[in-house]
């Protein structure tokens, strides 16, 4: 049974990996300059997207989950958010001394962002892939019909996963950043799913407790960085007829709420 649920667990976790991938490929559409309205859009959409797999992707179910448990809905989810928001804002106070050139080649302050960019989404993907290895243990050792279920939630993340891994390569593109290096990083940060989904398999008891604090961690880093520095960066603009950052983030928005809902 274990080796059938690691086996099922790396098929659906490697599908939502591959889609990270395919969305981070986008970058090779490109040019390597782009103007400063479609940078913003990029920026806001990715702020879009960030902000509802925040609710609908973590903050829902971490207050469901909990719910379903016995516990207090808002409590983990609070509590993980604001851990997610200290552990970013820490995180934000150290990157420019610990790496001031890791992302961008001559700009301090957007290989900060980027690299904040970076560790949200990575974040966000590591209790994706935890929920998709609970799933496909739980259809392999427990109940055999819940397996399409399994395969319905690794289905849904993986096509969320498109928009997540362009909003890390694309970003990283107009920062300067080759196309090659772009897309790899965007790709980098879905594998983590396959991991975090075969080593919860080996530990589904002890790691199902611990689910909405996890998902709520991902979610308060997520904000963060949309509030500190994707919105501001998106609307920062001489013309106040411009508003390409504002729409990237409505746009965004709605996309990855709609393929929440519909998803499951």
């Amino acid at each position: 049974m274990l080796t059938q649920a690691l086996l099922w667990a790396a098929c659906g976790s490697g599908f939502t990996f591959l889609m990270t991938a395919l969305g981070a490929a986008t970058v090779f559409l490109f040019r390597r300059t782009a103007s400063a309205g479609l940078h913003r859009i990029m920026l806001g959409f990715a702020a879009g997207v960030m902000i509802a797999a925040s609710m609908w992707s973590l903050l829902i179910p971490a207050i469901e989950q909990s719910q379903a448990a016995g516990g207090t809905g808002w409590l983990p989810a609070a509590g993980g958010s604001v851990l997610g928001i200290a552990f970013l804002a820490g995180m934000d106070v150290l990157l420019p001394h610990l790496t001031p050139e890791l992302l961008d080649r001559g700009s301090g302050e957007r290989g900060r962002r980027n690299t904040l960019l970076v560790l949200a989404i990575t974040m966000h993907n590591i209790p994706e892939g935890m929920a998709v290895g609970i799933s496909f243990a739980l259809a392999a050792q427990a109940d055999i019909t819940l397996l399409p279920a399994s395969m319905a939630l690794a289905l849904g993340i993986g096509i969320q996963n498109f928009p997540e891994g362009a909003a890390i390569s694309l970003p990283l593109r107009q920062a300067g950043m080759g196309r090659a290096r772009a897309f790899l990083m965007g790709a980098a940060s879905g594998i983590v799913e396959p991991i975090a989904a075969l080593l919860t398999v080996l530990a589904a008891g002890t790691v199902q407790p611990l689910m909405p604090w996890l998902l709520s961690f991902a979610a308060g880093a997520m904000l963060y960085v949309v509030v500190e520095e994707l919105i501001p960066e998106a609307n920062l603009r001489h013309d106040h007829e411009t508003h390409g950052g504002t729409f990237g983030v409505m746009a965004g928005f709605l996309i990855m709420m709609i393929l929440d809902v519909a998803l499951g």
